[in-house]
């Protein structure tokens, strides 16, 4: 069978695959920082070079508002399904760099992992998804239509997405998309997110005097700006855990009791879920089990928070202005907009009238819930158990990939959530790392998944 000839060329050349993703692991593409722009460009043609050795056609480093993205396609499946994989090749910074065991962009090998930025999200991703459709076009064996689009702005909130996927509809267009950024639960427990939140970024600073005073002088006569940020800070919950932004939970959507049984079967403990946190403890909205506060109810978090002395020893100052940086993480049907607008509502009805405040929007993203049932996620699903050797759990995730919903939205199609990096890969943060055993079986998976579309239309 071609597939057997398929799965033989991905467990026969792994030495090669190493070599060649310590090679995409070594460019620094952090797409934060402007002096890495260089960077950001290398990677585009790095990939493009290797989508064209793939055997992809119509390879192209094509110009965005920011960084540029990358297409490739594969159309020769006349009547089969059209699939669009989605990517990003940007990263993360760095920092701390004083806590990293060795040079994030050095990759080291080190028994069943490879640690660099990246090698979870996501370029090893990426890349082990292009080896496998490498794979089956090498043995004529690939049975449906491919597109790519890798971006460069993730890690950023994708600022230039939205305008680039309205531009070039038609090139994109398809009947599903394959998002490699995600991850499944454990080595021997193989998982598909049908359901991820979205994104909400704010910030906003309060000011009272003009500039920093004497806190002898003026303390108790006036507004400390520290102090008006923290009680507002103190009433986005109650103590139950509920936001209290006006109208917050009027669209949210309530879980059927199909899904919340669904929700019980996933291999979870409260315990492990402590150990992975590092936490002494669980905290969340009352009457939601752990899962369902992380994926099926929204979240509001402070991110930062500044204002005053920070030095060394003590200076009796009165600050000027304080401030702060949050976050909420948002179910379906709550959107954007309104989010936004209740946030406002609450700065509008809380804030005292002896200061000011603004409040500033950095990034919005939408969530989004998939059709579980659907021939494309059956597809998965027999993928991953013919790989893993036991049938993937349904699960919602916390997290966000606002292109999710963004794609859902503009084209009209659902995403098929299918990665493999682990919980505990430490993303974003020092000593990233990727297990290899677990990226090979995730090769093979992406060409049995692609075999088994074939199947299913």
């Amino acid at each position: 069978m071609a597939m057997d000839a398929v799965i033989e060329q991905l467990r026969t050349q792994e030495p090669v695959f190493k070599n060649m993703l310590a090679e995409m692991l070594s460019i620094p593409s952090v797409s934060t920082l402007p002096e890495h722009k260089p960077d950001m460009e290398r990677m585009a043609d790095w990939l493009a070079h290797r989508m064209q050795e793939a055997g992809l056609e119509h390879v192209a480093v094509m110009p965005s508002d920011g960084n540029p993205m990358v297409y490739g396609d594969w159309l020769h499946a006349p009547g089969k399904p059209t699939v669009l994989v989605y990517g990003h090749y940007d990263v993360q910074p760095a920092d701390p760099l004083d806590e990293w065991i060795s040079p994030p962009f050095e990759p080291r090998f080190d028994g069943d992992y490879v640690y660099a930025r990246g090698a979870s999200d996501m370029k090893g991703q990426v890349f082990a998804q292009l080896m496998a459709t490498q794979a089956l076009l090498a043995n004529k064996d690939c049975p449906v239509n491919l597109k790519y689009l890798i971006e460069g702005d993730e890690e950023i909130g994708s600022p230039t997405l939205e305008a680039f996927l309205q531009q070039h509809k038609e090139l994109l267009a398809c009947d599903v998309v394959l998002n490699c950024d995600t991850n499944i639960h454990a080595p021997d427990s193989p998982s598909i997110s049908y359901a991820l939140r979205g994104l909400a970024y704010f910030e906003f600073e309060v000011t009272v005097p003009k500039q920093d005073l004497h806190s002898g002088a003026f303390g108790g006569s006036i507004r400390n700006p520290i102090h008006v940020v923290c009680e507002l800070i103190a009433g986005m919950h109650d103590t139950e855990g509920h936001i209290m932004l006006p109208g917050f939970y009027d669209t949210v959507r309530a879980m059927d009791d199909e899904e919340r049984a669904l929700l019980k079967q996933t291999p979870y403990s409260d315990d492990e879920w402590l150990a992975l946190s590092g936490a002494p403890g669980l905290f969340g909205e009352t009457g939601y089990s752990t899962l369902e506060r992380i994926g099926a109810r929204p979240s509001l978090d402070i991110n930062g928070i500044w204002g005053g002395f920070q030095g060394a020893g003590a200076k009796t100052v009165l600050p000027a202005r304080a401030g702060a940086k949050l976050s909420m993480r948002l179910v379906p049907d709550q959107k954007l907009a309104d989010v936004a607008a209740q946030l406002r509502q609450y700065f509008e009805e809380n804030a005292p009238p002896e200061c000011r405040w603004e409040l500033r929007t950095l990034s919005l993203g939408p969530g989004a819930v998939m059709d579980r049932k659907s021939p494309y996620m059956q597809a998965a699903v027999e993928a991953l158990a013919t790989v893993f050797g036991k049938a993937p759990f349904f699960r919602r995730q916390g997290v966000s990939v606002p292109v999710v919903g963004m794609i859902q939205e503009l084209l009209g199609v659902d995403s098929i959530m299918l990665g493999f990096g682990l919980p505990d890969d430490n993303i974003h943060g020092p000593n990233e790392r990727q297990s290899l055993p677990l990226l090979f079986k995730g090769m093979e998976t992406y060409a049995r998944f692609l075999a088994a579309l074939d199947a299913a239309n």
